[in-house]
C-alpha cells in the first residue's frame, strides 16, 4: 500500500521538484503552500508523514506542528535554512522529529523518510515482531498498538518518543548514552545530533508531568546519557 507524504512549503519550486521525486519513488504526495491550508487538509487525512517548512505565510511551520500534535503523532520532518538554529531545536522541543537544512540533496531527503517510515511499521506492526507489552508498575508500553499509559491514563507519544521510552524501560536501572538512544530511535544508518535526543527526553517527561506532576522516573545522569529508574 502506497505512503502518503505531506510536504507544506512556500517555495513552489521546492514543492514541484520534492513532489516529483517522492511519486518517482512511489509514494503519494499531497502538498500545501502554507500552513492554514496544511492544517486543514492533515487533519482531514492525516498523512503517514509530513515534510513542514519553519518559514510560511499566514502560520508558520511551527504553529502548524504545535497545533497538529494536539491530535496527531505522524512522523514531521523539519525543513530549517542555516541560520535557523534555534528554530531547529524548538521544533524538536515541540515534537519533530527530525530536520534537514536547506538547500539539502534529495538523496538525504529519501533517506530520513524511509528511516521514519520505517519505525513507525516497527511500532505499529504486529505484536510478534513489536514485541511484548512492557509493564514497569504504573507505566505500561504496548508496541503492537503504539499505546503508552501512564497511571491508567493514556499518554500520545509520536514514534520517537515511543522508541526512546521503550529502550530504556526495557532495561529499568541501566544507563542508555545519547548513541544507544539514537540507533533505538532512529536506526544506525541515520545519524542524529546529541541535542535531538535531548530534546526528544524533555518533551516526554513534558507529557508525563502534564498527566502527574512527580513523574520522575527518566533521570539524566550528565555527561552519561539516561536510564529509566529502577523498581518503579
Amino acid at each position: 500500500m502506497k505512503k502518503t507524504i505531506a510536504l507544506v512549503d512556500d517555495d513552489r519550486n521546492i514543492l514541484t521538484s520534492v513532489s516529483m521525486l517522492l511519486e518517482a519513488e512511489g509514494f503519494t504526495v499531497k502538498t500545501f503552500n502554507d500552513g492554514v491550508a496544511a492544517l486543514e487538509g492533515l487533519n482531514a487525512s492525516p498523512p503517514d508523514l509530513a515534510i513542514l517548512d519553519i518559514k510560511m505565510p499566514r502560520m508558520d511551520g511551527m504553529e502548524l506542528l504545535n497545533r497538529l500534535r494536539k491530535t496527531q503523532t505522524m512522523p514531521v520532518i523539519f525543513l530549517t535554512s542555516k541560520d535557523e538554529e534555534i528554530d531547529e531545536v524548538l521544533g524538536l522541543r515541540m515534537g519533530a522529529d527530525d530536520y534537514i537544512k536547506k538547500p539539502f540533496s534529495q538523496r538525504l531527503l529519501l533517506e530520513r523518510i524511509r528511516a521514519l517510515l520505517r519505525r513507525g511499521e516497527k511500532v505499529g506492526g504486529d505484536a510478534k515482531d513489536a514485541g511484548e507489552r512492557i509493564v514497569r508498575g504504573d507505566l505500561v508500553l504496548d508496541p503492537s498498538r503504539h499505546l503508552c499509559v501512564w497511571k491508567n491514563k493514556q499518554v500520545n507519544l509520536t514514534v520517537t518518543e515511543f522508541l526512546l521510552l521503550k529502550s530504556l524501560a526495557e532495561r529499568p536501572g541501566h544507563v542508555k548514552n545519547r548513541d544507544q538512544l539514537m540507533d533505538a530511535a532512529y536506526g544506525e544508518t541515520i545519524y542524529v545530533d546529541d541535542r535531538t535526543i535531548d530534546s526528544h527526553i524533555k518533551r516526554l517527561r513534558k507529557k508525563f508531568r502534564e498527566i502527574d506532576e512527580g513523574f520522575a522516573q527518566i533521570e539524566t545522569l550528565y555527561g552519561i546519557g539516561y536510564r529509566y529508574r529502577d523498581g518503579q
